[in-house]
């Protein structure tokens, strides 16, 4: 005796089940960020702390003034902050430019709003933060300072 019902609900259990581990399994896809020198980062290794995202421009003036903060709050073990030119300079002449600008923090080759699902700012600075979760948190316009960064974190 064949039970029509069991087997449609066999089979619908079984193309849920198929579809979740698709779903499940594209949620898995890491995301690789390449640095100026060409080195990869990979985002899911920043876990754990909070990560600012800079866009900054040789030719702005309020981005030339938060470096000295965003390079103090890099060296925070809690904090990691990665900039990306908004102009995309890259490689040899991004290096260049960044060690002639003061920055110490990372500088990535290329923008990652992409492969974050993130509008590309249209404002100078800008700054995404994230928080430990890896879920972004604010972004903010305008020159950032370590105390309002450490005010947003609370620490």
């Amino acid at each position: 005796m064949q039970y029509p019902g069991k087997q449609r609900f066999f089979r619908r259990t079984i193309a849920l089940g198929i579809f979740s581990l698709v779903l499940l399994l594209s949620g898995c896809e890491k995301i690789e960020l390449q640095r100026a020198e060409g080195a990869k980062l990979n985002w899911d290794q920043l876990r754990g702390q909070w990560v600012l995202v800079n866009y900054w421009a040789e030719w702005c003036k309020p981005c030339l003034e938060e470096i000295p903060e965003l390079n103090a709050l890099d060296i925070a073990p809690d904090i990691a902050v990665l900039g990306v030119n908004f102009d995309g300079i890259q490689g040899q002449a991004l290096e260049e430019l960044g060690k002639r600008m003061g920055i110490e923090f990372v500088l990535l080759a290329e923008d990652p709003a992409a492969k974050l699902g993130w509008d590309v700012p249209i404002a100078l600075p800008a700054t995404y933060i994230v928080g430990p979760d890896g879920d972004l948190v604010e972004a903010r316009f305008g020159p950032q300072t370590e105390d309002d960064i450490r005010s947003l974190i609370g620490g």
